[in-house]
């Protein structure tokens, strides 16, 4: 059975990266997958797969019509906040996947926001048409049950993903704290230098090593590299592009201060406290999901001493997820993998 697996891949984003790893784990043994993907050759080498260029329109359909399956996942595709564009270029390929025959999967979906009548229109239509759909939030959930399209919810698949160590990881100091910032328009340069002033106080409190990690470099790396020059202490900017070793890094660290969603998601996944920063609803939700601390980034405190204090105090008291929710959550996350096979066994 052969399959074409289409989502926000070979884009250099970690957290989608992580879900394409995380569905290539749990794709069943005889399902032969080929990717859509903006950067085909890395993907190719990356995962060990077939793969075609996202933007080629003819090789794409050649693809689709020599497939079985269609799968759209994971993560937030079909929304129209960042672009009006892509829930089309994603609901035209799953239009198109229904009129050529192939079983069509919405594989881990965070839906939404949906502004306008058209994306919301097709994507009604195209999840309607759906073999089988799986959703990863409950906003999501709630819309699908409006539109009386069956479903299943379960945690993000990365909670599941498979971590790999960091070379050269642990010959870095004890303890460690691991920072995930990316650009946005609420965090804006007051906003950055209040954080930096915060993550120096913290780090000559707590003699920690900060390692920054950019889960996109195009969005995340000046990030970085702007704060590593003010920190007082040892600092590493850690670039690791394959999502296992993303996940592995929090295998190492006391403590992570995120905005990235699956920056959070690993972190929790592997046992660290968390300390979120706000920048989207499904970073609210996995807060208000996992009771854990942060602050929407339109009110980050303007007072540096205020942020560093609750990081410390964070630091020294507080929980981390306990091996049983651990393992709740990774259990709930394989129904995703449930899904696969089900809808590939019909």
């Amino acid at each position: 059975m052969r399959a074409v697996l289409c989502g926000y891949y070979g884009k250099g984003n970690g957290g989608d990266e992580a879900l394409l790893a995380s569905l290539l784990q749990m794709l069943p043994s005889e399902v032969s997958p080929l990717v859509l993907s903006g950067n085909p050759d890395q993907t190719r080498d990356r995962y060990r797969v077939e793969t075609c260029d996202r933007f080629r329109l003819l090789p794409v359909l050649q693809a689709l019509r020599q497939s079985d399956v269609f799968i759209w996942g994971g993560g937030s595709l079909i929304q129209d906040a960042t672009s009006a564009v892509s829930p089309l270029y994603y609901g035209g390929l799953m239009a198109l996947a229904q009129q050529l025959g192939l079983k069509t999967i919405a594989w881990a979906q965070g839906i939404g926001p949906l502004k306008r009548p058209l994306t919301s229109w097709l994507a009604k239509k195209t999840f309607a048409s759906c073999t089988a759909v799986s959703v990863r939030d409950r906003a999501s959930a709630a819309l699908l049950a409006d539109w009386q399209v069956p479903f299943i919810l379960a945690p993000d698949p990365v909670w599941a993903l498979d971590a790999a160590p960091v070379p050269g990881l642990w010959n870095l100091p004890a303890p460690r704290v691991a920072v995930t910032l990316r650009s946005h328009p609420q965090l804006t340069e007051t906003r950055l230098a209040n954080f930096t002033r915060a993550l120096i106080d913290f780090q000559t409190a707590t003699q920690t090593c900060i390692l920054l990690v950019p889960f996109q470099q195009t969005q995340d790396l000046a990030l970085a590299q702007a704060i590593q020059p003010q920190l007082p202490g040892i600092s590493q900017i850690l670039y690791l592009e394959d999502p296992r070793l993303l996940k592995g890094v929090f295998r190492g660290v006391e403590m992570a201060i995120g905005m990235r969603l699956h920056s959070l998601i690993m972190a929790a996944a592997e046992g660290c406290r968390c300390f979120a920063l706000s920048y989207d609803p499904k970073v609210s939700q996995l807060m208000k999901e996992l009771e854990m601390p942060g602050w929407d980034l339109a009110q980050l405190p303007e007072d540096p001493t205020l942020m560093s204090q609750a990081w410390l105090e964070h630091y020294a008291n507080g929980d981390c997820l306990t091996p049983e929710q651990i393992q709740s959550l990774v259990d709930r996350a394989l129904m995703h993998k449930d899904l696969l096979s089900e809808a590939l066994c019909k």
